[in-house]
């Protein structure tokens, strides 16, 4: 009889403990469920600037402007971040982070960025410190306002502006780095990629460092870009509609294309413009 009842209490114990066991298995999976990534990239609209060197020492989020605890991402490389922003064209972005973050409301991040920021000015060989005010150091915030689900990749553009970014102080020798960053999600964006090149002796010749700028179709500027050292450009970060490519070149003819029409989540292809002296 005794033999029995310890067989009967060990074996309550043993599906308790089994039941228990299922009940954790089922709330981490609840837990895992509830959970989305973020992927932040940064991007740059060109300046007439041959560097801007950047140092994040931070990248942080929250849920809604009444909450006051910011929640730091981990980058993979760890902090700090350091770019020159002005490499950051034709295509070419840094990932700021790619991470798993609560679902629900995500209103805001913002970059913490230290004061060890420089600017190179083409033909000059020195680098010269940007001021940094202190309210960018405690960090520019970035709206978001974007509710995540459980299970989806959610991929935002960083889009910095260096030529708006950067005020001359006067006559003070003095640069003070002011950000101008806009933000826009891919999943609601279209890009426009396309490559440049002039006839050299009957070969196609990549051209470095053109200017390249996007207007709407009403004729309002919308965006701009550089190509890289292969002729190559990439335009992120466009809402979808109809766009028209513009290219100015001293001692070469316009180039003005037909209507680019841009889809949410494509890059539309415009091919290789060749640029023809005047």
């Amino acid at each position: 009889m005794r033999m029995n009842y310890l067989k009967s209490i060990f074996g309550t114990v043993i599906t308790m403990m089994a039941l228990m066991l299922m009940v954790n298995c089922d709330n981490a999976d609840s837990n895992k469920s509830e959970t989305a990534r973020i992927q932040l990239k940064l991007v740059d609209e060109p300046g007439d600037y041959e560097q801007v060197n950047i140092e994040i020492i931070d990248i942080q989020y929250r849920s809604s402007e009444e909450d006051e605890s910011w929640q730091s991402f981990t980058p993979e490389s760890g902090y700090p971040l350091n770019v020159d922003i002005t490499e950051l064209i034709a295509g070419n972005s840094l990932l700021l982070t790619d991470e798993v973050v609560p679902v629900g409301l995500l209103k805001q991040v913002r970059l913490v960025l230290s004061d060890n920021n420089t600017l190179k000015i083409e033909g000059e060989d020195d680098l010269i410190p940007l001021d940094t005010p202190s309210a960018q150091q405690s960090g520019l915030k970035l709206n978001l306002d974007k509710e995540l689900e459980a299970g989806f990749v959610y991929s935002f553009i960083l889009d910095w502006n260096v030529q708006k970014s950067i005020v001359k102080a006067g006559n003070s020798g003095k640069y003070i780095l002011k950000p101008v960053i806009k933000v826009n999600a891919e999943v609601n964006s279209g890009s426009i990629s396309g490559k440049v090149v002039e006839i050299i002796e009957d070969i196609e010749t990549p051209i470095a460092n053109q200017l390249i700028e996007v207007y709407t179709t009403e004729g309002d500027l919308v965006k701009d870009t550089l190509t890289n050292e292969n002729g190559d450009f990439v335009i992120q970060g466009l809402e979808a509609g109809g766009y028209i490519i513009k290219i100015m070149k001293e001692s070469y003819i316009a180039y003005e294309s037909l209507e680019v029409n841009v889809e949410v989540g494509n890059v539309e292809s415009v091919g290789t413009i060749i640029l023809e002296l005047e």
